[in-house]
């Protein structure tokens, strides 16, 4: 199903040009020449991303997109403005849940690739909302596409977290919840590039920053679904370090919620015995010493214990797994 995108402004050459901007993309266009029509359009059409200008006759895009918020709290917004200073900055972002704002004139390739993240943005939001634990898991494999050495991660991290949960003994309710964060804990990397996502060789400390930011996009992303709040907590919290040197928000401890430190063990044993497009996969032998050294300042000890003895248990051919297990 194609995407649909409503440009919204009172300048007929914008509109041309915004048609052509997008002529070959998948999407279907829709045009309005005022907030007040556009708000007629949305009442009868279900539009993905919404384009505005701010300085527009009538309702400013500041106030339509704050309205459309309310009527249309799904559609994905980017504001368009020629005088982009601070007041207009935090009133778009705090009144009116904008995706991106963006000056006049537009960078083309920024502006196209703004519109396509926030359709895609809009797919995986709707995905979440009424999706059974099927699409679920296809919706996190759809995502793994972007990075195709990290495809069948977020189905073994989740059989991973599951161990743990059996181990500690957790009800049902947080298995499931487990199982789902496990599987979207990724779904933020829909806002990174892919060329960052599949660099043969180490990142750049811009990148890196980069691919950080893929916790909080997830956690919008999640939140807007209104997913429950342990799967919010997994993706946005499972890269925190029990030290307090992690991100996005720097939790020590207990401060972490446990499902996000069970997904956390889980996720970086699965890493670490995978391939990457920096290196190959470590052997089982050295995965569970590297994991085991990571107990206490990295990862929540009793969960890694938890996690080797049961690894140990179900699978007893691995010789590394078990000493890790028995070094506890």
């Amino acid at each position: 199903m194609k995407s649909t995108v409503l440009f919204v402004d009172d300048e007929a050459n914008v509109l041309r040009a915004l048609r052509r901007l997008f002529r070959g993309d998948p999407l279907r266009l829709l045009e309005a020449s005022s907030a007040e029509e556009a708000l007629e359009m949305v009442r009868t059409e279900e539009v993905s991303v919404v384009v505005s200008d701010n300085r527009m006759p009538g309702l400013a895009g500041t106030e339509f997109l704050s309205r459309l918020r309310r009527s249309a709290p799904d559609t994905v917004k980017i504001l368009l403005t020629g005088y982009a200073d601070l007041e207009i900055a935090l009133t778009a972002i705090n009144r009116a849940e904008v995706f991106r704002l963006m000056t006049k004139p537009w960078k083309d390739d920024e502006l196209r690739q703004a519109v396509l993240d926030a359709a895609e943005r809009y797919h995986v939001v709707r995905a979440m909302q009424d999706a059974d634990e099927a699409k679920l898991l296809s919706l996190a494999q759809a995502i793994e596409l972007k990075d195709p050495h990290t495809r069948g991660h977020c189905d073994r991290v989740a059989q991973y977290a599951v161990l743990i949960a059996d181990r500690l003994g957790l009800e049902h309710r947080a298995k499931v919840d487990l199982r789902r964060g496990s599987w979207l804990h990724d779904c933020g990397k829909i806002g990174v590039p892919e060329a960052v996502l599949n660099k043969n060789g180490p990142l750049t400390p811009d990148e890196f920053e980069l691919v950080k930011r893929h916790s909080e996009w997830g956690f919008e992303v999640a939140s807007k679904a209104r997913l429950s709040p342990a799967v919010v907590h997994v993706i946005r919290h499972h890269h925190e370090k029990m030290d307090g040197t992690g991100y996005p928000a720097g939790l020590k401890g207990s401060e972490i919620p446990l499902e996000a430190r069970i997904v956390a063990v889980a996720d970086i044993f699965d890493a670490l015995a995978s391939d990457r497009p920096y290196r190959a996969a470590f052997s089982p032998e050295t995965v569970g010493e590297m994991v085991r050294s990571l107990a206490g300042a990295h990862l929540d000890a009793r969960l890694v214990d938890a996690f080797l003895a049961a690894m140990a248990a179900d699978s007893p051919s691995l010789p590394g797994i078990r000493a890790a297990a028995v070094g506890a």
